[in-house]
């Protein structure tokens, strides 16, 4: 008798608790040093196409324990994130506190191979929010690779064709 009225105490204080993992990769013609510097400038969000700003002072750069605000392009609350890990020039690994209910983590890799540059892009999402909230948020977190890996292609792109024309504004153009 004790045993089945455990089980039903049990059973009430029992939490639901959702996970929802999702990995997006995508590759660059880009060098690994400059998919990099694209990830680790946090004052630089233009590109992202969740976060609208930061609060990220210009030249720092990310470090376990950082915590610091960006404002969405959704809402003009800002929500905190926590940098959890850094491997220099290969993984940064961050933690968004943004609603109770919800703990996310957001992980992206570089990895350099003979084909181009990987970024490999991860959500994590648990609590029992996770669902909604990722209902909401999964077309934006398929675009964040992508996003990223366009924008430092169009910066190398930009920086090409800069150095292309002062080598023909030379002395000897008539």
């Amino acid at each position: 008798m004790q045993n089945w009225l455990f089980k039903f105490i049990h059973r009430k204080h029992r939490r639901i608790c959702a996970s929802l993992v999702r990995h997006y990769r995508e590759i660059s013609s880009a060098s690994p040093d400059e998919v990099w510097q694209k990830i680790v400038d946090l004052t630089d969000v233009s590109w992202h196409p969740i976060l609208k700003s930061t609060n990220v002072p210009y030249g720092l750069v990310p470090k376990p324990g950082l915590i610091f605000q960006a404002v969405t392009r959704f809402s003009p609350i800002p929500v905190r994130f926590f940098v959890e890990r850094v491997d220099r020039e290969h993984l940064l690994s961050i933690r968004v506190l943004a609603i109770p209910g919800v703990e996310e983590r957001l992980i992206y890799q570089v990895e350099s191979t003979v084909c181009g540059t990987y970024l490999s892009y991860s959500v994590t999402l648990r609590g029992w929010l996770s669902p909604l909230i990722w209902s909401f948020s999964r077309p934006y977190a398929a675009r964040v690779a992508r996003a990223l890996v366009e924008a430092v292609e169009t910066t190398a792109l930009q920086a090409v064709a800069s150095k292309r024309k002062s080598i023909n504004d030379s002395c000897f153009d008539f």
